[in-house]
């Protein structure tokens, strides 16, 4: 599906064990680590043309590990590290919510709110987007969505290699998956 349209197309990057290294409940700004070679695969793709977009659960919000000010903190602190390295993501967006604690939303990955929010507000189109997670909810959505799922085995990725349907990809880290993005474009 990668280069199905010929409008804007980002790459949805889940934050936490795809881009930083995976810790429970990061909520300390000084404890965000760039898993090795991901700002370099991003940059790669930012490169390219592509937007890239960070959609991630926050779980730790609702069950009262952190609040809004430390996800911020962490986050702000991600875009710092990558600015180093030469690169700006577009938009992120989270969501604070659990099912055990807040009941259902929308937002909630694999819901969709959050990509269908950052495509509009951002002019993406979602198919022929790619969606690079840890984790299943992280890269179903593209089969809904029109786009590509790529599962690397970064973080909790490889205890979900098996739970994934056959139409996502998998890579080993970031760096390989930008590889296959770039590789199937044509770019």
């Amino acid at each position: 599906m990668i280069g199905a349209t010929a409008g804007r197309r980002a790459v949805f990057l889940d934050r936490d064990g795809t881009i930083l290294v995976e810790k429970p409940w990061l909520s300390d700004p000084a404890e965000a680590e760039l898993i090795p070679g991901a700002a370099a695969a991003l940059r790669r793709l930012s490169d390219a043309g592509w937007v890239l977009i960070v959609i991630t659960n926050q779980s730790g919000i609702a069950r009262g590990y952190y609040g809004e000010p430390e996800y911020r903190a962490v986050q702000r602190r991600l875009d710092e590290l990558l600015a180093g390295e030469g690169v700006r993501l577009a938009a992120s967006e989270h969501c604070p919510h659990h099912p055990q604690f807040t009941g259902p939303c929308d937002c909630r990955k694999p819901g969709l709110a959050l990509f269908r929010r950052a495509a509009e507000t951002l002019g993406v189109e979602l198919a022929g987007s790619v969606f690079v997670g840890d984790r299943p909810g992280d890269v179903t959505p593209a089969s809904s969505l029109g786009g590509t799922g790529i599962l690397v085995l970064t973080g909790y990725g490889a205890g979900h290699a098996a739970d994934v349907p056959p139409d996502v990809w998998i890579a080993p880290d970031l760096a390989a998956a930008a590889d296959l993005i770039l590789g199937l474009d044509g770019r």
